[in-house]
């Protein structure tokens, strides 16, 4: 997404925890990007970064909301606290930064705010309980937000990523071939996507292509979340 949207000329803030992967990350997408080093679980921070941003370019267009954790864990084993820090960073610094670039996107033409959601909204995943609960979240905020936004020029919208060929992904499913192979057998294309076509999605709802958009959620996934 970062590479599209720089390669379309947008300056674009690349917020993330980690200096020297950051600044690195930068430096291949070239120019146009612009390394924040911000750690999203810190929501009383949230405002102030914001105010530093918005001061510096005198506009805020776009938000991609894509930081998340993922926890991997029995139903039972879960406790309260692991829970709650997955929601806290997946749902509720989401919510806390739209705020924040809202007050500053109503005072322009307006805007558009990208959420990301997960196959895990789509259908039911075992021993994901909390990341499926704040995807889930995720794709009932993108409606709300989107009737009361609209009011001030901001459409929102929601990518639901299937299964896309990244390291992680194949780190995952390499190690897992019985899911693997269940993986495919439910997806009507036959294969997984790539990050290309998340990117295209992406830029899709931030463009004036998809002017009359809001308040949709695209799934990404060659058909795995409809697949028999």
């Amino acid at each position: 997404m970062a590479h599209r949207f720089c390669d379309k000329g947008i300056r674009t803030y690349i917020l993330a925890r980690n200096r020297e992967r950051t600044e690195k990350a930068c430096d291949e997408l070239g120019p146009n990007a612009v390394p924040y080093i911000f750690d999203m679980d810190r929501l009383e921070d949230i405002p102030g970064m914001i105010e530093e941003i918005y001061a510096k370019e005198g506009r805020l267009d776009i938000l991609v909301n894509n930081a998340g954790v993922n926890m991997k864990r029995d139903f039972l084993e879960v406790d309260d606290t692991a829970f709650g820090q997955v929601l806290h960073t997946n749902v509720s610094s989401v919510f806390a930064i739209s705020r924040e670039v809202v007050k500053k996107m109503r005072m322009g033409p307006g805007g558009s705010i990208i959420n990301i959601s997960s196959m895990a909204a789509r259908y039911g995943m075992p021993k994901v309980i909390a990341y499926s609960a704040s995807k889930t979240a995720i794709e009932g905020m993108t409606r709300a937000m989107a009737v009361e936004l609209a009011q001030y020029g901001v459409r929102v919208n929601c990518i639901a990523p299937g299964f896309i060929e990244t390291k992680m992904t194949a780190t995952a499913l390499d190690s897992d071939p019985e899911r693997k192979a269940k993986v495919y057998a439910r997806t009507p294309m036959g294969r997984m996507g790539s990050p290309d076509d998340i990117a295209d999605a992406a830029y899709f709802f931030a463009s004036q292509e998809s002017k009359f958009v809001t308040g949709t959620v695209l799934p990404v996934d060659g058909g795995n979340s409809i697949g028999f």
